[in-house]
């Protein structure tokens, strides 16, 4: 009789790059990264430009549609993980990542940006840049790395959907520079 092997093991590539997954939002439900689709595991992970990631992806441009980019005053959570005070001014930024030939809806996004810590010319960008910011980070030159924080599928409903009601595969992180965060980011990925 042969001898019973152990199903294989699953890597899962998630592991060790989202550091607070302890104090992931209830609203985020888990995820079992095995039965995601190739895409959506790269979207997690990837620690670069998301726009330029899904282009070469689709092999067309996408487009960044900024829906909204208000002044705000932090929160006591927001400014536990932007590590300043609750009611230090704060930049609220949404996005959606559009194709621009299928206009497809890829992901959309909310960012939180501490204007305070951002050089004079990312503050210029937000101002003025159509792009995402990534293409606004790298053109500022300034050395950034990013802290991934956690992930999770979130069923949105049509009042908080810039697009269209349903479940999303969502992670957050924040981009830091000397050791500070910047800005702190949720993209939600539409099911591919």
């Amino acid at each position: 009789m042969p001898e019973a092997q152990a199903a294989p093991s699953t890597f899962d590539p998630t592991l060790g790059v989202f550091v607070e997954m302890a104090h992931r939002p209830a609203s985020l439900s888990p995820v079992y990264v095995a039965s995601l689709a190739p895409v959506q595991r790269a979207l997690l992970v990837i620690d670069g430009t998301v726009t330029k990631f899904l282009e070469a992806y689709y092999l067309e441009p996408v487009a960044v549609q900024r829906l909204q980019q208000v002044e705000d005053r932090a929160s006591g959570f927001e400014a536990q993980w932007l590590a300043c005070d609750a009611g230090d001014v704060l930049l609220r930024r949404s996005v959606l990542l559009r194709g621009g030939s299928s206009q497809r809806v890829f992901a959309w996004a909310d960012s939180l940006l501490l204007p305070q810590r951002l050089t004079p010319a990312m503050r210029r960008g937000l101002e003025t840049e159509p792009g995402g910011l990534g293409r606004i980070i790298i053109d500022s030159g300034l050395e950034t790395r990013r802290e991934c924080l956690w992930f999770g599928w979130q069923q949105v409903d049509e009042a908080q959907a810039p697009v269209v009601a349903g479940r999303y595969l969502a992670r957050s992180y924040r981009i830091l520079a000397g050791g500070r965060p910047l800005m702190m980011v949720t993209e939600r990925f539409t099911e591919f």
